[in-house]
């Protein structure tokens, strides 16, 4: 099987791309390398993949139409995961247009591609929790209706799972679109809670947490949201239920709603340190919770998440201080 891997240099796109290797599959892997965070990062993730014979590169935008047309090897491709996004929603507060340009125009591009190839390859693309908006939900369920959007990061996570509702009912592309709630751990972005309170926690620096440590999140270890792409990677068939083309639409999260003060506490255990905190009014674009209904993934696919807070966390530390060079990135 031949997978094309959308964002293989991202955090997700890297560990999902990883693991089909792992598999013995071939993977051709897309990346624009932005500058959105360290640029060094993602090549570092990428010369990891580069290693497999299995694995080949090309770095192109997916905005750019017709860029996946002219993919060399593209009549093999069975599957795409497309995960390429601009991510960070605080980001998309002050620089908007970007986040139009890569994830609305770049799920189309996918989506044209998918709908031009004679073979239809099924698509797995990332959609985010932020789809739900500010909702009073205590557990959010896929059939539940979205709260108001919190950030244009959301809107267009909302609107690229509309287009694909609408390329598989006229066109006939196979699709699951996941939900992913908050992944972390080793290889991870910068820009995220849990690597910004290591790298001040080490460096004896107070933690920033904002409103007032009033949040709570579904905190999902890398390995555990891997577990759940591969699984709908490997077992196409699984939770079809009929023979139609579908569009189907999954939470991957532990399931469980983590208060922020656990993830302090998580930091300050993993680095042995004692730490302060600096508080903050909230800030546009948050949630106050997030926590996933996993039920249906799990009744589908088999999905159980494994790896508790504490551990992922103590397994990123462990990573992070591997590396000096980490610490500047």
């Amino acid at each position: 099987m031949t997978i094309l891997v959308t964002g293989c240099a991202g955090f997700i796109g890297h560990a999902v791309s990883l693991a089909l290797l792992g598999e013995g599959y071939r993977v051709i892997g897309v990346d624009s390398l932005n500058a959105y965070y360290s640029v060094t990062l993602k090549r570092l993730r990428l010369a990891q993949l580069l290693k497999s014979p299995l694995f080949e590169f090309h770095q192109l935008d997916l905005a750019t139409p017709d860029v996946l047309m002219d993919l060399p090897g593209k009549a093999d491709i069975d599957q795409v995961i497309h995960l390429a996004a601009q991510a960070g929603v605080r980001h998309s507060m002050d620089n908007p247009f970007p986040y139009v340009t890569a994830n609305v125009v770049g799920h189309l591009s996918v989506l044209e591609f998918c709908r031009r190839m004679p073979a239809r390859p099924k698509l797995i693309y990332a959609s985010s929790s932020s789809v739900y908006g500010i909702s009073e939900q205590s557990m959010l369920a896929e059939g539940d209706i979205a709260g108001p959007p919190a950030s244009l990061y959301a809107v267009t996570k909302q609107a690229d799972e509309l287009m694909s509702q609408a390329y598989s009912s006229l066109y006939g592309i196979d699709q699951i679109g996941l939900r992913f709630f908050t992944v972390y751990g080793p290889w991870g972005r910068p820009d995220m809670a849990y690597w910004l309170f290591t790298a001040k926690a080490l460096a004896g620096e107070p933690l920033e947490v904002f409103n007032y440590g009033e949040m709570e999140r579904d905190f999902t270890y890398i390995d555990d949201a891997v577990a759940g792409v591969l699984a709908v990677v490997l077992n196409a068939g699984a939770g079809d239920g009929q023979t139609q083309t579908q569009h189907r639409i999954y939470n991957l999260g532990s399931g469980r709603a983590e208060p922020l003060q656990s993830l302090v506490d998580a930091v300050a255990m993993a680095t042995d340190r004692t730490v302060q905190i600096e508080h903050h009014p909230h800030q546009p674009g948050d949630v106050k919770r997030t926590c996933a209904d996993i039920s249906q993934l799990r009744a589908d696919y088999g999905y159980e998440p494994k790896v508790q807070l504490t551990e992922g966390i103590r397994r990123f530390v462990a990573w992070y201080q591997s590396d000096p060079e980490l610490a500047q990135l």
